[in-house]
């Protein structure tokens, strides 16, 4: 529950903070989401919070979010900040790794960018406003010509180390799912993954293609309602139910083979496959379907900008671009479908052009003598209804 100042004058000593509620704390944003309860003060310590990240935590309901860390580095102009103060949630950023120490469960109060607990102020940050995020990012745009340069820096890094795998796709391994020929859709829990993933209902009715969830991705696939045919990643965000589905699982390994998912793939008794490379999940996602012979490759959630790109806060994201290069024609990113097509037509409108259909219906069979036919006996049987009600009530 949310404590506010109550608006009476406090006594001395029975001040409250301006929002209270219990800390929840998590080093991992994405992980500590599944356990935050509406009015939860959450504790993270993450740079340059991205959209992805905000998106859940607004949709956990936090009242606070105490940040150890900048929300916004200047690194690049990110949008998380904005996406939380927007929703509503009070955000202090910069407080410094001890808040991290706060236990969990313990009643935290923020009054402006200080962090109180049993009245005493346990760290003091900055209260993020739309003026301040705004700022941020004003100068967050100005240094993102260096980011640029990093990126450029960090692709030529990669095409040196994998241009095998990219060139001539060595190192792809064997999977038992049928792609050669088919569709290929290859989900992420990225920006509007759930209402893209919506639009492409009658797509997949039609062309049944191989759903591949990333990670996380396996459990949007399964939200919305299918099974999917292939779980790539490595495993750290995706759920055992997804994993024990019966989809063919493809474990995403360091070059040298070691991966922190595997040991928990094999726990579930799945036996997975093992596709060591240095990018990320959703590059090899990729890369496994170019190289088994997808006819076409669907994106859902993937990154494809580079604001994206940065978003993921790793120098690995120019992998991604490098393996958009690889894949070419074959990719179509749905990202956005669902803004696209999203219908602008009013109740009103709807309900003109369904008597406008009615109508025209009528015409049609009135122009037939089968349809006149039809009116004189609908009207003879509406003269009966009228003249049985006429006699109930004239006695």
């Amino acid at each position: 529950m949310i404590l506010r100042k109550p608006d009476r004058a406090a006594d001395p000593g029975e001040d409250l903070p301006e929002v209270q509620g219990p800390a929840r704390v998590g080093a991992r944003t994405k992980d500590l989401t599944k356990r935050l309860q509406a009015g939860d003060v959450a504790v993270i310590d993450h740079v340059d919070i991205d959209r992805v990240a905000a998106d859940a935590l607004v949709a956990a309901g936090p009242a606070v979010v105490l940040n150890a860390a900048r929300s916004t580095s200047g690194r690049y102009p990110n949008a998380g900040p904005g996406i939380l103060v927007e929703a509503g949630i009070v955000l202090v950023d910069g407080l410094g790794p001890d808040v991290m120490s706060l236990p969990e469960g313990t009643a935290v109060g923020v009054e402006q960018g200080k962090v109180v607990v049993d009245g005493a102020v346990v760290a003091e940050g900055t209260r993020q406003t739309p003026e301040t995020i705004e700022a941020d990012m004003a100068a967050a745009r100005e240094g993102l010509s260096v980011e640029i340069e990093n990126f450029a820096e960090n692709t030529m890094t990669y095409l040196r180390r994998e241009r095998d795998l990219l060139l001539d796709g060595v190192g792809v391994p064997d999977v038992r799912t049928r792609i050669d020929g088919r569709h290929v859709l290859i989900v992420v829990r990225g920006y509007h993954y759930r209402e893209d993933l919506a639009m492409l209902r009658s797509y997949i009715a039609e062309n049944r293609p191989v759903l591949v969830g990333v990670d996380g991705g396996a459990d949007a696939i399964i939200d919305a309602g299918w099974k999917p045919d292939m779980v790539v990643g490595d495993m750290d965000s995706v759920s055992d139910k997804a994993l024990a589905c019966g989809a063919e699982i493809v474990v995403h390994a360091y070059r040298d083979g070691n991966s922190p998912g595997l040991e928990r793939v094999r726990a579930l008794g799945v036996d997975p496959v093992v596709f060591p490379a240095t990018g990320t999940s959703e590059d090899i996602a990729m890369l496994l379907a170019d190289d088994k012979g997808a006819e076409l490759i669907v994106a859902v959630g993937t990154h494809a900008t580079l604001v994206e790109f940065l978003d993921k806060g790793r120098a690995g994201m120019a992998s991604t671009f490098l393996t958009r290069l690889r894949v070419g024609g074959k990719l179509v990113d749905a990202k956005g479908v669902s803004r696209l097509y999203r219908t602008r037509i009013s109740n009103l409108q709807l309900t003109l052009l369904s008597l406008a259909g009615v109508a025209a219906v009528l015409a049609a069979l009135w122009s037939t003598s089968a349809g006149q036919t039809f009116f004189g006996l609908l009207g003879a049987r509406i003269d009966d209804v009228v003249s049985w009600v006429g006699s109930l009530f004239g006695g």
